[in-house]
């Protein structure tokens, strides 16, 4: 499970559905929920959460996206399995996350260790896990 740690810059509400945004050292990321504990509040920290698999990444990217989170990074290592390919990607905060792709898109992509890529997150797959301070 990928950790993002970020800081809340907004929340808009209606009805039930929340927006959530975060500061990511300048990054913007953002998350939809349904429900919002009492404790996230604009400026504080949270622990963000999305699995490996809901990591898409992109090369080489021109146009629009409705991806909302969209984080530039490295790729530091990969782990190339019979049919999956394991990324290690670092964002430009140090922060390290993972993506798991299939082996047909890492070949095609003709990824390689020091490719900058970007990392595609729905809002609808991140979630909180905590916040660090109140």
């Amino acid at each position: 499970m990928n950790i993002i740690t970020a800081r809340v810059s907004d929340i808009s509400t209606v009805d039930n559905l929340n927006i959530i945004e975060f500061d990511l050292n300048g990054s913007k990321l953002s998350m939809m929920s349904l429900e919002l504990p009492e404790s996230v509040k604009i400026g504080t920290t949270a622990k963000l959460t999305c699995k490996a698999t809901h990591v898409a990444v992109g090369k080489d990217i021109s146009g629009e996206l409705s991806y909302s989170n969209r984080l530039t990074c490295k790729v530091e290592s990969m782990d190339m399995g019979e049919l999956l390919c394991a990324l290690r990607l670092k964002l430009s905060n140090g922060t390290i996350i993972e993506s798991i792709i299939t082996k047909k898109s890492a070949l095609r992509m003709n990824l390689k260790s020091d490719d900058v890529l970007v990392a595609l997150i729905k809002a609808s797959e991140l979630s909180i896990e905590e916040i660090t301070d109140e």
